[in-house]
């Protein structure tokens, strides 16, 4: 049987004997290796060749983000999956290695929780995701198995009949793991004038969605913020779900506005992206168009059903361009996607699909309302 081969590198000697506790105890993970600090990780990355490599975000001598940089120079691939404190720091830290490359991330547990708790929560967060990332496991079906850095993949599929041509007045957008950097490459392509209002959900964690969201509003012409609640969408704005709350859409006055509630998890997930889908998809009806990009787990299945049911449209980002080929395939594999894309052809189909409405953004708005009401 496969195992995965993973290097726990932690400057605590103590968070390292932990994770190395929980993770050897798993029959499919293998710990070959532990370092304190970015320079014994790379001579050991060297020596013992790993399947993945969990790395600390603050380090003596060497910190996680100059060793994320050392690494990507010689192993592009390599899963490293960085492992951060839930602070504002720790935040902007983990955003500036998802762009400098990390594969994923995990906030380390609190000190009030306890060892018990903190090895359950490193069992819960820390374990599906590397054996996503290495593609071991039951979850990984043949399907969603490719070789990693196989070509990306330049095909594209409809899978679900496209029926009369229908324009969306808005775009929906769910992710996960590998998120942050398809989301740059899409929202990046998109003009200041795109014709409908983007919302997306990214799974992340309260104080962590802020800064993602400024990120993106200094990669693309358009306008990106963080959700409240109450906001009137607005053509060429994208609402960003913050961390621990759904992000929803209604009626209210004649406007189609944001809401935020924190129902409990979905998919066990609060942002839940198909929480966002379902409501979409009851307001907008067929002129609502979703996007599932990369990321593990089913979050997303449920809200495409919904989106399907009403007749709008479905696009999934394809496997080869997909840091893990999860979300997107369950969607794929249950015929609701109409077509599956490289992630760098998504935004040319998303102008594609929407609707230039003539004048400005509030005849935009009004006409949105009118179709949604149709």
């Amino acid at each position: 049987m496969k195992k995965a081969k993973v290097l726990v590198v932690d400057d605590a000697m103590l968070i390292r004997r932990m994770v190395t506790d929980v993770l050897a105890a798993d029959p499919m993970i293998e710990v070959v290796g532990e370092a304190p600090n970015g320079k014994v990780a790379l001579q050991k990355i060297m020596q013992l060749s790993p399947d993945l490599v969990t790395l600390d975000v603050e380090m003596p001598e060497m910190d996680g983000i100059s060793t994320l940089k050392e690494i990507r120079k010689a192993h592009p691939r390599l899963p490293v999956i960085m492992f951060s404190a839930l602070t504002e720091r720790g935040a902007a830290d983990t955003l500036e290695a998802l762009h400098h490359g990390a594969s994923d991330y995990v906030t380390k547990p609190a000190s009030a929780a306890g060892r018990a708790g903190a090895q359950q929560r490193i069992l819960e967060d820390l374990v599906p995701k590397i054996k996503s990332l290495c593609r071991i496991g039951p979850a990984q079906s043949a399907s969603a198995k490719r070789e990693p850095g196989g070509p990306p993949s330049s095909r594209v599929m409809a899978l679900r009949s496209i029926g009369p041509a229908v324009t969306a007045d808005v775009v929906v957008i769910g992710a996960s793991t590998g998120g942050p950097a398809a989301l740059a490459d899409v929202l990046s392509q998109l003009p200041a004038d795109f014709p409908a209002p983007i919302l997306l959900v990214q799974h992340m964690p309260q104080m962590f969605t802020r800064f993602p969201a400024e990120r993106l509003n200094s990669q693309t012409p358009m306008t990106v913020i963080e959700a409240a609640d109450g906001s009137t969408l607005e053509p060429g704005m994208v609402y960003v779900a913050p961390g621990d709350f759904h992000l929803t859409v209604r009626r209210s006055q004649g406007s189609i506005v944001t809401a935020l509630d924190q129902e409990p998890p979905q998919s066990s997930h609060r942002p839940a992206v198909d929480a966002l889908f379902r409501s979409v998809a009851q307001v907008y009806g067929p002129r609502a168009l979703g996007v599932v990009l990369t990321g593990m787990g089913q979050d997303a299945l449920r809200g495409c059903e919904e989106i399907s049911r009403s007749g709008g449209r479905v696009i999934a980002q394809d496997e080869a361009t997909s840091v893990v080929w999860e979300m997107p395939s369950v969607v794929v594999n249950a015929g609701l996607a109409n077509a599956v894309l490289p992630v760098g052809q998504i935004a040319a189909e998303l102008q594609r699909r929407t609707v230039r409405h003539g004048g400005g953004a509030a005849d935009k708005r009004r006409s949105a309302v009118a179709t949604s009401r149709s």
